[in-house]
């Protein structure tokens, strides 16, 4: 993995964990000198976390840590939901053409080789994963060709966790990720599979249902502490 994924990966866990309290300040050097890299990946990491909404760009210059609610994570996932399904059934009710189909089982085969290759993973399993993640994601929502939801979800997914680049992973709890991840791949093959019998209903039903996989592991904690 790029040391740019990697100091993405490492800011975005810790402004979700509140380690980056919300309404701090944070800048490029200082950061960089905390995670002992160089400024440039900082930098880039910077812009895409403001993209997710994690960061509110400072008129003079540097960042601002958004304050973040569990609530605006819920509301901003389960509008991620309701678009990514719409377009789910719209792509389903229409039929995948053939590329599209290739596109979309492509990626099931190779994120199913990353489960079958290893037991956990690291960095660079991480990055194939959300690769092939965000093309299955832009594969259904670009093929719904509708301008409107693509828009609605380009807005949404500027609040934090909204949006499919946005994966997380915590190597403190590994095992916990890993199943995650892929309970998150299974629900792409039923998607796929709902799609390619043109079952819109169910697509759209599945796709809702998805995008919550983002919070499985605090769903988890809460039930076993229920």
């Amino acid at each position: 993995m790029s040391s740019g994924q990697q100091v993405l990966l490492k800011l975005r866990k810790m402004i979700i964990s509140g380690e980056l309290e919300g309404g701090a300040r944070i800048a490029e050097i200082p950061t960089a000198e905390l995670l002992g890299v160089s400024r440039q990946p900082v930098r880039i990491a910077f812009r895409l976390l403001e993209q997710e909404g994690l960061l509110i760009k400072n008129p003079t210059r540097g960042y601002t840590v958004r304050e973040i609610s569990e609530q605006l994570i819920h509301d901003a996932l389960e509008v991620r939901g309701v678009l990514e399904g719409l377009a789910a059934k719209t792509l389903a009710e229409q039929g995948l053409s053939e590329e599209q189909k290739k596109t979309l089982q492509h990626c099931i085969k190779e994120t199913e080789k990353l489960f079958n290759e290893t037991d956990g993973f690291g960095d660079a399993e991480l990055e194939r994963y959300h690769h092939f993640n965000v093309i299955f994601h832009d594969t259904i929502i670009e093929g719904a060709q509708n301008v409107a939801l693509i828009q609605a979800l380009a807005k949404n997914n500027q609040l934090p966790m909204a949006s499919a680049q946005a994966i997380t992973y915590d190597q403190n709890q590994a095992l916990s990720e890993y199943r995650r991840l892929h309970y998150a791949h299974l629900q792409h093959c039923s998607i796929f599979d709902a799609l390619v019998h043109r079952q819109g209903g169910r697509a759209e039903t599945l796709m809702r249902e998805h995008s919550s996989v983002v919070i499985l592991g605090e769903t988890l904690t809460n039930v076993l502490s229920a």
